[in-house]
């Protein structure tokens, strides 16, 4: 396994994708409100990340029809837009890529429609607390796997247990690209890669209640727990810089 290491100019493009990310998410959850579509949904983040200049980078990316991964409810990730009217009390994943300048962004999160239950609230908390407690602890010389079984440790410290099979990766001229990062120790955590300066990779917590077996449904796409339960999930995009991780899927200038 080879990963990237990227010059400051390097990462200031990938920022600027992780930027019209940010951006695009920032719109689209102004648009999650009961009586809208999840396809109108998308048609409005696909022509968002168009007025950014970017493309929509999961649009045809493996064969996924849409530029927007829409997941509700018991939907975790890879949920496609469809007819589905959102009502209050849904959950949704809004998680998407841009690429600008042939450079990669990526982000998702999971938001509520209007008043959601506590259960769906601390599920959401969980995915969001864990992402933002890894980027914490992240540092220049660490091991992937030691932030993949800190990452797992802190998801079931709060009652929930992370969707296996799935994972964060590297990012950068390709929307994936090496290492991955489970959420979810595999092996031994003073084991493989360490993250060094320059790197950059997407962290991204799927959490489920009781069962991490992922299950896909007929449409072959989206991917639910075997516990039939709905899950949560949140990303960013960042780099090693300054030996700490840095945000980069977020509305500001790098």
């Amino acid at each position: 396994m080879s990963v990237n290491l990227r010059r400051p100019e390097e990462i200031r493009k990938i920022a600027a994708a992780s930027r019209a990310v940010a951006k695009t998410l920032d719109y689209l959850e102004q648009h999650v409100k009961a009586g809208i579509t999840t396809r109108e949904l998308n048609a409005l983040g696909e022509e968002y990340i168009k007025s950014l200049g970017g493309r929509a980078a999961f649009k045809g990316l493996y064969g996924f029809p849409c530029g927007v991964c829409i997941s509700v409810n018991e939907v975790i990730i890879h949920g496609i837009p469809s007819s589905y009217v959102l009502k209050e009390g849904d959950i949704v994943g809004l998680d998407i890529g841009v690429e600008i300048d042939g450079w990669y962004g990526d982000a998702a999160r999971t938001i509520g429609v209007g008043k959601i239950s506590k259960d769906d609230e601390e599920i959401i908390n969980c995915s969001y607390d864990a992402l933002m407690y890894a980027i914490d602890i992240v540092k220049d010389g660490m091991r992937f796997k030691e932030l993949s079984a800190c990452i797992e440790d802190f998801i079931k410290q709060k009652g929930f247990t992370p969707l296996r099979g799935y994972c964060g990766h590297g990012i950068g001229r390709r929307p994936h690209e090496e290492p991955e990062i489970p959420n979810y120790l595999e092996g031994k955590a003073n084991q493989g890669h360490k993250m060094h300066e320059g790197m950059a990779f997407c962290i991204e917590p799927m959490i489920c209640h009781t069962s991490g077996k992922a299950k896909v449904l007929k449409d072959g796409w989206a991917v639910v727990s075997e516990d039939g339960l709905r899950g949560s999930h949140w990303e960013h995009t960042i780099a090693i810089v300054d030996k700490k991780a840095k945000i980069l899927s977020i509305d500001r200038e790098f």
